[in-house]
C-alpha cells in the first residue's frame, strides 16, 4: 500500500509539474524582443503584430530540432502569404554553427540569434526545441516542448485555427 501511495504521489507531482510547464505562458501577452537575424538585420516580434507567429527555439546540438526544421520550413512556405510568420531562435553560443545548419537544411524562414539566452529566459525555454504560437493580437496561444514525428500535424491544425480568427 505504501508503494502504491508513493507511486500515486509521484504521478501527481509529475503531472502538476508538466501541466504547469506547458501552460505557464499560454494566454499571456508574448514578451517582445529584438534579435539580430541571419541576414544581419534586427527583427522585432512586435513588427509581426497582425500575423500569426510561430517562435521556434532550437540549437544545432538538438537532434529533434534538425528533424523538425525542414517540416517547419514547409509550413512557413505554405502559409506565409496568408499572414503566418515563423521566427527560428537559435540559442547556440556560436552563430556560425547555426548558419551552417541553416544552409545545410535549406531553411528559408528568418533565424534569429539568442547567444546570451535572454529571450529564451523570457519564454521559459527549458527543453529543445520549444515552439510557441502567438495569435494576431500578440497573445501566446500554444506552447510545445520537444518534438516527435507527428507534432507538425498539431502545429498545422493550430496555425489554421489561428489564421481563421
Amino acid at each position: 500500500m505504501k508503494i502504491k501511495n508513493l507511486a500515486l504521489g509521484l504521478v501527481v507531482t509529475v503531472f502538476a509539474a508538466t501541466s504547469l510547464a506547458s501552460s505557464g505562458l499560454e494566454g499571456q501577452t508574448a514578451p517582445d524582443f529584438a534579435l539580430k537575424s541571419s541576414t544581419g538585420e534586427n527583427l522585432r516580434l512586435s513588427e509581426y503584430r497582425g500575423d500569426v507567429v510561430m517562435i521556434n527555439f532550437w540549437a544545432t546540438w538538438c537532434g529533434p530540432c534538425r528533424q523538425e526544421m525542414p517540416l517547419l520550413d514547409e509550413l512557413y512556405t505554405r502559409y506565409e502569404r496568408v499572414g503566418f510568420n515563423l521566427l527560428g531562435v537559435n540559442i547556440d553560443d556560436d552563430s556560425r554553427r547555426a548558419m551552417q545548419m541553416i544552409d545545410e537544411l535549406g531553411v528559408n524562414f528568418p533565424v534569429l540569434f539568442d547567444a546570451h539566452k535572454e529571450v529564451s529566459k523570457l519564454y521559459e525555454v527549458d527543453a529543445m526545441p520549444v515552439t510557441v504560437l502567438v495569435d494576431r493580437e500578440g497573445n501566446i496561444r500554444h506552447v510545445h516542448h520537444g518534438y516527435k514525428p507527428g507534432y507538425e500535424d498539431k502545429y498545422l491544425d493550430q496555425i489554421r485555427s489561428l489564421l481563421r480568427e
